[in-house]
């Protein structure tokens, strides 16, 4: 059996049934036990499991750091961030502390917490409400981060992380919390961290997307005069190369889309290993389409600085024509 879910329902699903399932797992941050989540992710969790879950004080370092004590006692502590910019308050305790625990401890401690962030623009949010640091928390070994592009990737994916033993960023895109239905598994339904897909295949170029950034790379597709494979990695860390890598080497072509800014972008990770897996099987430079080297602008900008169709399918024809 399957429901008809948006992503956030996906979500919120998710969570009873991991808290049904375990009873390791606990829910807190900022308002979401009696507001039910700043975008309502969590409504109605705290009357069904009112001893697992809390509303923490306004301080992202001490929900981590709160957090990295939780899963050493045994507990599956699953924070929610409110934004994902806020997060960067927290860095601290994931970079020094949770993603370090087992190798200090030498493997006699585990870090399973689940930090959940809403990330990316396209819902006109205020200054600091709309970034993309996928990047950044990926550099840091011991992190995992994971990023769903559907619904049912939502329900696969955050069981996935909320079950790893590892410590996990699972970023949630605004833009499709609401934006998008799909049919989800009602029953038990998990995807393996660190397994792209193939969301549509292609002979003449491979597009690697991901967030909400894939749902416009498939709808950008149809405006080209080309055979178009797109690959979703789902796990930016630990990145399933393989699969980008066979993709490249049968298209001979590569576009790389993402929302966060170009420099550094996950874009140019994803182009190196390409370069150095796939080199002689290109018949084309990589192609990036990203957001700008600019801070995401407010509500007038925010348009022009996300990727669209146009950008994604003129990057697509630079890819197929070079």
């Amino acid at each position: 059996m399957a429901s008809d879910l948006r992503l956030v329902e996906a979500v919120k699903a998710t969570l009873g049934e991991e808290m049904a399932r375990d009873e390791s797992v606990v829910l807190y941050g900022e308002d979401v036990g009696v507001a039910g989540g700043v975008f309502r992710a969590t409504d109605g969790l705290l009357d069904e499991f009112p001893n697992r879950v809390y509303d923490s004080p306004l301080g992202e370092s001490g929900i981590v750091g709160a957090g990295v004590g939780l899963a050493a006692a045994g507990m599956r502590p699953v924070a929610e961030i409110q934004f994902q910019s806020f997060l960067y308050q927290g860095f601290a305790q994931l970079q020094q502390h949770a993603s370090r625990l087992r190798s200090r401890s030498r493997g006699g401690f585990s870090c399973p917490i689940t930090i959940r962030t809403p990330y990316g623009g396209g819902i006109h949010a205020l200054e600091h409400h709309s970034e993309s640091f996928e990047s950044g928390f990926a550099h840091v070994p011991g992190l995992k981060v994971v990023i769903p592009s559907s619904p049912a990737e939502g329900k696969g994916l955050l069981a996935a992380s909320i079950r790893d033993p590892d410590p996990v960023v699972f970023m949630e895109p605004t833009r499709l919390y609401r934006s998008l239905r799909e049919s989800v598994p009602d029953d038990d339904h998990v995807i393996p961290l660190g397994e792209a897909t193939v969301a549509e295949e292609g002979a003449d170029v491979t597009v690697v997307a991901w967030g909400s950034m894939l749902q416009r790379t498939l709808s950008a597709v149809d405006d080209v005069d080309a055979d178009v494979e797109v690959v979703n990695p789902r796990t930016i860390y630990p990145l399933d190369t393989d699969t980008i890598t066979e993709s490249v080497k049968k298209t001979g072509r590569c576009v790389v889309v993402h929302e966060a800014p170009e420099t550094a972008g996950f874009g140019a990770e994803i182009v190196s290993r390409i370069t150095e897996t796939a080199f002689y099987h290109l018949e084309a430079p990589p192609e990036r389409v990203t957001g700008y080297d600019v801070p995401v602008p407010m509500f007038a900008r925010e348009d022009a600085y996300l990727p669209d169709e146009k950008r994604i399918a003129a990057g697509i024809r630079r890819a197929v024509e070079t």
